[in-house]
C-alpha cells in the first residue's frame, strides 16, 4: 500500500530506518486525511451554512429558544435589558437576541436572514409589531437582510388579518409565518401552526424531569387553579366537582378575576399543584389552547382538555381538520379530550382505581411525548427555514 510505495520509491532507502519511514508515511497519511476533512468541512460549511438572527420581541420567543431549542441566554437574569444566545443546528447558525434594549436601529444586524418573534394579540401589541416589520422591510430594501420569517403570538380569536399584507404571497416581504392557535390560513407552505407553549412571560421554567416526578405517588387526583368567568364552562366544572365531593380529592383554587402578575408564592403554589396531581383540568378560556396544557406536560400531569371550539375565526385549515388543537392532535398528544365536564366524574372514578405503576407508565409516556414534540417542532422549524432560505441545488 501507501507506506511501501513511500519506502521503496525512495532511492536513498536504507533498511535500518524503514520503521521510521513507515511512521513518517503514516503520519503524512493522517495529515493529508485531516487536511481533506478540513477542506471538505470548509467547502461544506460555505455551501450549506445559513446564519439566522432571531429577534425575540414577544415572550413566546423564550419558549422557542429555551424550551424548543434548548438554548441558553446570557446573562441568566430574566430582568436584564439585553440577553443573547447562539447555537448551531442543522446547517444553520442561530443567534437569539431579546430584552427591552433590543430596539430597531440600535443593535447590529449580523445575519442576512432574520426571524422576528412578535405579539399580535391585541391592537397595542399589533402597533408595536408593525414598527418591527417596517424596520425589517427597510433592511430588506437596503439589501442588508435577504429573508424574513415571523413567529407570531396570534390573536386568541384568530383575528390576524393585519399580518396578511406583509406576506410575500400577498406582495409583502415575509417569507414564512409561524402562528399560534388554529389559524384557518395555515397551509404548511408559508403559514405554519406554532404551539402556544408555557407562560414564559411569567417565567415558567424549563423543567427537567426527575426520578421523584416520575415515581412518587401524588397527593391529588387533579388540579385546577384559575379564573372562573361568569356563565362559562368553568362554572359548570366547579359545580360538578362540588356535587360529588370530588373537589376534596383535587387541588382547586378558583378566583374570579384574572391576575397577570404572579407573586412568587402563587407561582410556587401553581407549580406544586402540577407536581402533586395526576391530572390537570384544562377548561376553555378565550381559546381552547392555553399555557396550562404545556405546563402540565412539563410536570408529567396529564391534561384533561375541554375539546370545544371557542367563538371567533379559529377553525379548520386546508391542511388540518381536527380543530381545535390541530397541531397537538396531529402530533398524537396522549391527552384526555372531553366534550363536556359531565364526563369528568367517570374519569376520576377510573383514576381512583389506577395503580401507581400504571400512573408511572402514563407519566413516562407523557414526558417522552412532550420531549419528542419539542424536538419535532425544532426540526420542522429548522428544515422550513433552510428549505426557504438556502439556495436550492436544482441548477
Amino acid at each position: 500500500g501507501f507506506t511501501d510505495h513511500v519506502a521503496f520509491g525512495n532511492e536513498e532507502w536504507n533498511p535500518w530506518d524503514a520503521d521510521e519511514k513507515n511512521e513518517l508515511a503514516a503520519s503524512q497519511q493522517r495529515y493529508e486525511a485531516n487536511l481533506k476533512m478540513i477542506k471538505y468541512a470548509r467547502s461544506h460549511l460555505e455551501q450549506t451554512s445559513l446564519r439566522v438572527q432571531i429577534w425575540g420581541k414577544a415572550a413566546i420567543g423564550l419558549y422557542l429558544w429555551q424550551h424548543i431549542f434548548g438554548g441558553h441566554l446570557e446573562p441568566a437574569d430574566v430582568t436584564a435589558q439585553w440577553r443573547e444566545g447562539s447555537q448551531k443546528a442543522g446547517k444553520t447558525y442561530f443567534s437569539f437576541l431579546t430584552g427591552p434594549s433590543v430596539v430597531p436601529g440600535y443593535f447590529s444586524v449580523e445575519a442576512e436572514h432574520v426571524v422576528l418573534v412578535l405579539n399580535g394579540r391585541e391592537p397595542a401589541k399589533v402597533a408595536y409589531a408593525t414598527q418591527w416589520l417596517r424596520y425589517a422591510q427597510t433592511l430588506m430594501e437596503t439589501r442588508e437582510v435577504q429573508h424574513v420569517a415571523v413567529v407570531l403570538l396570534g390573536n386568541e380569536q384568530c383575528n390576524n388579518a393585519w399580518i396578511q399584507p406583509y406576506l410575500k404571497r400577498n406582495g409583502g416581504f415575509v417569507n414564512l409565518l409561524f402562528v399560534t392557535y388554529d389559524y384557518a390560513f395555515v397551509n404548511e407552505e408559508d403559514i405554519f401552526q406554532w404551539p402556544l407553549g408555557v407562560a414564559t412571560y411569567r417565567s415558567f421554567p424549563v423543567v427537567e424531569p426527575s426520578w421523584s416526578m416520575l415515581h412518587d405517588p401524588r397527593s391529588y387526583l387533579c388540579n385546577f387553579l384559575g379564573t372562573v368567568y361568569k356563565n362559562s364552562s368553568r362554572e359548570t366544572l366547579i359545580e360538578i366537582l362540588k356535587q360529588d365531593g370530588l373537589d376534596k380529592l383535587c387541588w382547586i383554587a378558583a378566583r374570579e378575576q384574572w391576575q397577570p402578575q404572579e407573586t412568587n408564592a402563587s407561582f410556587k403554589n401553581y407549580q406544586d399543584a402540577l407536581l402533586q396531581s395526576d391530572l390537570t383540568l384544562c377548561p376553555v378560556g378565550i381559546n381552547t389552547e392555553c399555557y396550562r396544557i404545556y405546563e402540565a406536560c412539563s410536570y408529567g400531569s396529564l391534561p384533561i382538555i375541554e375539546d370545544v371550539m371557542t367563538p371567533g375565526d379559529c377553525g379548520n385549515s386546508s391542511m388540518y381538520h381536527h380543530a381545535p388543537l390541530q397541531l397537538l392532535k396531529t402530533m398524537g398528544a396522549p391527552f384526555i379530550f372531553i366534550k363536556n365536564w359531565k364526563e369528568l366524574p367517570a374519569i376520576l372514578e377510573k383514576e381512583k382505581k389506577m395503580s401507581l405503576q400504571e400512573k408511572i407508565q402514563r407519566r413516562k409516556k407523557l414526558l417522552e411525548w412532550y420531549r419528542n414534540f419539542k424536538a419535532w417542532m425544532r426540526q420542522k422549524f429548522i428544515n422550513t427555514l433552510e428549505n426557504a432560505f438556502l439556495p436550492s441545488d436544482k441548477g
